[in-house]
């Protein structure tokens, strides 16, 4: 293993990005909460800070009428579409995401749709999106193959099989793909880029959860606030990217740039 002086005199600092601009230089949501109510999700923690929801609440979903009326032009650069929630299945919120979608796309933006996939619904977009394939970008999150650890971190989004077929099928129907494994939730992901890397187009996506500190786990979750712990020790973090520096798709998201303190670049 590389020794962190000899990894941090190797490489440039460079300006750090924030948020949703790693990816894209504009994002859009249309529903407030979400329905996977991921226990590590930035926008509940902010959603329960400021009073607009809790734990109980987030995965009551509501859609934002004021964002479904508006008509989007032409934006300069990528629009991340969605960032704060995911697409469901579930009426009338699958409606308006393939709403938002339709008129983002007939307006010739280039989009990076962002979701846990469920097949049905990605099925959905591949068919009713077609003729918009050169805009798309998929960007599915992929966490973990475990899904013990998928049931307990993301309760309620699709379990790995799931995911991975939908990545399949978007790669089949020559979509550009790529993967976010943000955060890695198993210690070491690199079963996880193997089993993914033949359907990625362009990039696979690795980073940390954040926050953790402000999370308030029960006696009975402590073990796995433990686990996710030690995932991200900086020891590892560097033993992960000297095991990935060669892969030609794997990208750094600024939560391990951060903590590392290493320039890493490549296509969003």
């Amino acid at each position: 293993m590389i020794q962190m002086t000899e990894k941090l005199a190797s490489v440039k600092r460079i300006r750090i990005t924030s948020g949703t601009k790693e990816w894209a230089d504009h994002n859009i949501n249309c529903i407030e909460g979400c329905y996977n109510n991921c226990r590590y999700c930035y926008a509940k923690l902010m959603a329960k800070r400021f009073g607009r929801s809790t734990d109980a609440t987030w995965r009551n979903m509501k859609i934002r009428r004021e964002v479904l009326k508006k008509n989007f032009r032409k934006r300069s650069g990528r629009v991340m579409f969605p960032s704060a929630h995911d697409i469901f299945d579930i009426s009338p919120f699958k409606e308006a995401c393939f709403t938002i979608l339709m008129r983002l796309l007939k307006s010739e933006n280039e989009v990076l749709i962002t979701t846990k996939p469920r097949l049905a619904l990605i099925e959905e977009i591949s068919s009713e999106f077609s003729q918009y394939k050169e805009q798309i970008q998929f960007r599915f999150t992929i966490t973990s193959i475990n899904d013990g650890l998928l049931q307990f971190w993301e309760p309620n989004a699709p379990r790995f099989n799931e995911r991975l077929a939908s990545l399949k099928l978007a790669f089949t129907k020559k979509f550009k793909t790529s993967v976010s494994i943000e955060p890695f939730l198993d210690y070491d992901p690199s079963e996880l880029v193997e089993i993914i890397s033949p359907y990625i187009t362009e990039s696979i996506w690795l980073g940390r959860m954040n926050h953790i500190s402000q999370m308030k786990p029960s006696a009975n979750e402590k073990t796995y606030y433990d686990q996710i712990q030690k995932n991200y020790e900086t020891h590892h973090l560097l033993e992960l990217v000297n095991k990935f520096k060669a892969h030609p798709k794997i990208r750094l998201k600024d939560s391990i740039r951060l903590q590392l303190d290493i320039d890493t670049h490549g296509k969003r």
